[in-house]
């Protein structure tokens, strides 16, 4: 590692507290695994032949999903974890360490596959719960997340290697439609339901309106100004090619807060709230044949 983050600098107490959340994320998923991944079959001692048949394939049905759930859970709290840990910015190349780690290539992978793992929750669990309570709307919702969560990341590859921040906002701008939908599936959810489960999707709703507007206001205006910036500036972008070659072996560290402060709200709660959330769904996902409609 170049040149030690000095406790001095405000960046190495942010970077501490990412560290630190991170292992208590890691800590949860573990417990969870624990917890879920062996959950006990149902008692199966007074059915008939042919119950006995329906209740066993339920049982597995539900073992296989939780698992894949816990697995996809893994794939991106750890892969937020690593994010924390070795802090960089893709476009601007900068990171706070120097390590082949560090370099673009290694982190936007790690992004990708974790993005597209929390997407394929979200698409679980509401297509658990759509076919629970016979849900149309949440169904077809459940279907369209990870195809668009897919074209999102290719805009980001996109932005990363041309360094073309317009395809950054496009991609949240995909983001912010999928969690519109996403939204609009738990509000089809809401008279389903009622007591502390009403609640959850009240309080799921509500995180997710609060993302929105964190997207539209924040997020997406942001891309596109550094978007307008680089054209006003007469900028040159990269060929992909090109570009795949220097997010392969240029990496800029970087301690001055400067150069980090647009990105240090964004990835504060991306590796906070959105692991958490990625967690909670885990625990949602086993109660689901539990939850009385």
């Amino acid at each position: 590692m170049s040149g030690s983050l000095a406790w001095s600098n405000p960046l190495a107490w942010w970077w501490s507290l990412l560290t630190l959340v991170s292992g208590v994320n890691i800590a949860v998923w573990f417990l969870l695994y624990s917890q879920l991944h062996q959950q006990p079959a149902a008692n199966l001692g007074s059915s008939s032949g042919f119950e006995l048949s329906l209740l066993r394939a339920e049982s597995l049905g539900s073992a296989s999903g939780i698992e894949l759930m816990l697995l996809l859970c893994a794939a991106y709290v750890f892969g937020c974890a690593f994010r924390s840990i070795l802090p960089r910015a893709d476009v601007q190349r900068i990171c706070l360490f120097d390590t082949w780690l560090s370099s673009v290539v290694v982190g936007r992978s790690v992004a990708t596959v974790a993005e597209v793992a929390f997407a394929a929750q979200w698409a679980m669990i509401l297509h658990r719960v759509g076919t629970l309570t016979g849900a149309d709307t949440t169904l077809n919702v459940a279907w369209v997340i990870v195809p668009l969560i897919l074209i999102a990341e290719g805009f980001s590859w996109y932005a990363v290697l041309t360094t073309n921040y317009l395809g950054n906002a496009i991609e949240n701008s995909i983001w912010a439609v999928v969690f519109f939908l996403v939204g609009v599936g738990l509000c089809r959810l809401l008279p389903e339901f009622d007591g502390s489960v009403r609640v959850v999707l009240a309080v799921a709703i509500t995180g997710i309106v609060a993302y929105l507007a964190f997207l539209m206001t924040v997020d997406v205006p942001m891309y596109l100004s550094r978007w307008r910036t680089e054209v006003g500036d007469g900028s040159k972008l990269l060929g992909p090619l090109e570009g795949l070659r220097d997010v392969s072996t240029r990496w800029v560290v970087t301690h001055d807060l400067a150069e980090w402060k647009d990105e240090i709200a964004w990835m504060s709660l991306y590796f906070s709230m959105a692991v958490w959330s990625s967690l909670a769904l885990c625990v949602f996902y086993s109660l689901a044949d539990h939850l009385p409609h």
